[in-house]
């Protein structure tokens, strides 16, 4: 690493928005500074104003023992989250097309040197079959994953599997939404991905630490780490302007990581004006994967602390938790930041049309939260959340600064609030049990009291009446 490199959020040089130096200068300030009390309750206090903070400010906040402060710290996620997100947790399951790749990242079962899993690729008649069970689970919103491999998985591959998708109408079912998370790829394929209608594109930083990034990616094109840093840069120069990114945590040192990922997403605020969602992934057991292996792992206390203070950091962000964790460990982060969650999800290619073995290893990693996605509405539900099966800003062009505008003038409320209920509903009518759509109802009976304009109001139980008459996909 050059450490003569300077910091530059604005650069489009990983090197430079992504800056080793910075990061080390960054963690000693946050260490000297632990217990510097009345600079930690100045950062709080700057954290009130619900602006955001920076990543050095942030990392001062995780270097923090002090058990009453760090209370504040939890509560003001809280307060956030509620603020912007109030009670709606949007719905998505992971939909996985082939496990083909020739990358040897050392924490993940597709790699290439791995004989025990089996390869599959989903053809486009097994894709409607996964597609159609999807939608009889009552999922409107799917995230596209596939290993890295330019013969098995080449862009057409994806964008012909794009519109699979999106042709399947079944019953009452459609997806509504596709996101991606595929490779690190060129500008012209991301402005294909955009044509393609897709929601959000995803990319995984895995590590921000440049050594352990190619450590852990030894061979293929992965282990170029400016190309994977700056693909975000090419999405958004391309036109998506919503990306998430993410780390998993567990492969470095997770101060470090921290650092990094709010490093970036202050780098894509600084250069395009949008920053992006965030997933919180851990590394977790997989076939020839033993997380015992990175002694880098977290404990949840420390987990929950690092996704209350992403959210404390980038008050707007979409957060996202899949069932890598227990049902345990979402609930506490549900309260503190998380935004969206996967439910009823399958990891292994093929997973949904036909039942997963108990023994499967063609998984990408175990999965935490097997409860059928039934289940996790009721569970949400009882715990007092709105789930939410809402595509609607993606479907109307409210993305990017669109939808943060949006978030920051307060109009949330009369608009994903409503959509949310709408689309639960939708869900009630098709998909629930009776226990579930019974607790549905009268949630929703409730929360149209919560939206704050009464003309809203009255659209929303004329469409709600509608919708129990049959009628669908309504959106404000």
């Amino acid at each position: 690493m050059n450490s003569s490199t300077k910091y530059d959020p604005k650069s489009s040089k990983a090197e430079e928005f992504i800056n080793h130096q910075e990061i080390l200068e960054t963690l000693d300030y946050a260490e000297k500074n632990r217990e510097n009390f009345e600079l930690i309750d100045a950062i709080i206090e700057k954290a009130r104003k619900k602006k955001g903070i920076s990543h050095r400010e942030a990392s001062v906040l995780l270097a923090c023992q002090d058990e009453e402060r760090n209370e504040q710290i939890f509560k003001l996620a809280r307060e956030i989250k509620r603020e912007f997100y109030g009670s709606r947790i949007v719905m998505f399951a992971p939909l996985y097309l082939s496990n083909y790749c020739v990358n040897g990242c050392l924490y993940c079962p597709y790699h290439l040197k791995n004989k025990h899993i089996p390869r599959k690729k989903l053809t486009q008649e097994e894709i409607r079959r996964e597609v159609t069970a999807l939608q009889d689970m009552g999922h409107k919103r799917l995230a596209l994953e596939t290993g890295e491999d330019p013969a098995n998985n080449p862009i057409e591959y994806v964008l012909e599997s794009i519109k699979t998708i999106y042709s399947i109408k079944h019953k009452n079912g459609a997806i509504r939404r596709v996101n991606v998370n595929i490779a690190a790829t060129t500008e012209e394929n991301y402005r294909k991905l955009k044509e393609a209608g897709i929601g959000t594109y995803i990319l995984f930083q895995e590590t921000y630490h440049r050594e352990s990034y190619e450590r852990l990616h030894p061979t293929g094109p992965k282990h170029n780490y400016c190309y994977h840093t700056e693909a975000m840069d090419r999405a958004m120069t391309a036109g998506i302007d919503d990306v998430g990114i993410g780390v998993l945590f567990g492969l470095e040192l997770y101060k470090y990581e921290f650092a990094g990922l709010l490093m970036h997403a202050e780098h894509l605020e600084a250069r395009f004006g949008v920053g992006p969602h965030t997933s919180v992934p851990r590394v977790k057991k997989a076939d020839d994967i033993d997380p015992d292996e990175f002694d880098n792992g977290i404990d949840d206390d420390t987990f929950a602390k690092i996704v209350a203070l992403i959210r404390v950091a980038v008050p707007y962000t979409g957060m996202i938790i899949s069932t890598r964790e227990s049902a345990k460990c979402r609930e506490r982060l549900l309260n503190l930041g998380i935004s969206q969650i996967s439910g009823g999800s399958r990891t292994s290619v093929g997973g949904y049309a036909e039942e997963e073995p108990e023994d499967e290893s063609s998984a990408q990693f175990d999965v935490s939260d097997s409860r059928t996605l039934d289940q996790v509405v009721r569970w949400l539900m009882e715990l007092g959340y709105i789930p939410s099966f809402c595509t609607a800003c993606y479907r109307e062009g409210r993305t990017g600064d669109r939808f943060m505008s949006l978030l920051k003038s307060g109009q949330i409320g009369n608009c994903c609030h409503p959509n949310a209920l709408m689309t639960l509903k939708e869900y009630l009518e098709d998909y629930a049990s009776e226990e579930t759509r019974k607790l549905g109802d009268q949630l929703i009976e409730k929360e149209i009291l919560n939206v704050p304009s009464e003309r809203v109001r009255e659209i929303l139980r004329k469409n709600l009446k509608a919708i129990a008459e049959g009628r669908r996909d309504f959106r404000f």
